[in-house]
């Protein structure tokens, strides 16, 4: 896969900055959709014990989605929007992957309703196996 954006060029369109960045490439992306991926290191402060947390996987789907938003604003000469996680539904977490490994994460934009994005979102590893999934509700700050 081509990479649009990778490394220090991603914390441009998020909010998040090192150490707490979750995603470090941006692979494609258009109106309803985001392709992202992150290669785990081990002193990512989402590892324990050399294994990716639970909680790590959604902080990626989530930034992954701020990622798609922050894109997409400057793309049109706004300023990437600020979102908050407003739900999570139907959470599955399949497989925790290890540090090391590159997880590859896909948002769909599923629903926008004034300030609210409904989007899916799913991670998998290198082979194409599903490692977690959900639906994400994210509240965009207005300006």
């Amino acid at each position: 896969m081509e990479t649009i954006l990778q490394g220090s060029e991603i914390t441009k369109y998020i909010p998040q900055q090192p150490p707490f960045v979750m995603v470090d490439k941006l692979y494609t992306i258009n109106e309803k959709r985001i392709h992202t991926g992150l290669t785990i290191e081990v002193e990512n402060m989402l590892v324990n014990n050399g294994v990716f947390q639970e909680s790590g996987l959604v902080e990626n789907m989530a930034q992954s989605t701020a990622l798609f938003a922050g894109f997409l604003a400057k793309k049109l000469g706004k300023t990437p929007p600020i979102g908050f996680i407003a739900g999570i539904k139907d959470l599955e977490i399949i497989r925790l992957p290890s540090a090391g490994e590159t997880i590859f994460t896909k948002v769909e934009l599923t629903n926008e309703v004034l300030e609210m994005q409904i989007v899916q979102a799913e991670n998998r590893d290198s082979d194409d196996q599903l490692l977690g999934r959900c639906e994400m509700r994210i509240f965009i700050k207005p300006e």
